[in-house]
């Protein structure tokens, strides 16, 4: 069994400056944008962060959306072939949380599970060949799951 992964590529400038940046012989400085202790402070204060149970109904209700079964949307049952698990749940949670924090806000809303539902489903699932076949990808089918959260 062989399987397909989808990779998007940069186009042709910016792999051209990944390139040049990344194989010249010049040292690049960072400047830290968190120290240990305070990065280890904020990790903290995001797995303590209020959430309603209107969010951790959302983020539920999203991911088993996106698991095949009796209820599932039909863009599920016909083209996820891997379905998102309690990981998937865990990390948006997180993620909610971290991002209300980074914007100030006391908690994470339902709009949070929305804005993060892509780039946290996007790798937990994969798609068969019948939705490569249909032109139907991945973000397609995450949009889908989110309407009406």
């Amino acid at each position: 069994f062989m399987m397909q992964v989808d990779v998007d590529y940069p186009d042709r400038t910016a792999e051209r400056q990944m390139m040049v940046a990344t194989t010249t012989g010049e040292s690049k400085s960072v400047n830290a944008v968190f120290k240990n202790d305070d990065l280890k402070k904020a990790q903290s204060l995001v797995k303590v962060m209020p959430i309603s149970d209107k969010v951790v109904d959302a983020i539920l209700e999203l991911v088993s959306r996106g698991r095949p079964g009796e209820d599932s949307p039909d863009i599920v049952k016909d083209y996820v072939l891997w379905a998102p698990g309690p990981r998937a749940s865990q990390a948006l949670m997180l993620s909610c949380r971290a991002k209300a924090l980074l914007e100030g806000r006391s908690a994470p809303s339902v709009d949070d599970v929305i804005a993060l539902a892509e780039p946290v489903l996007k790798h937990r699932m994969k798609l068969n060949f019948q939705a490569r076949s249909d032109g139907i990808d991945i973000s397609t089918v995450i949009k889908t799951l989110t309407e009406g959260l």
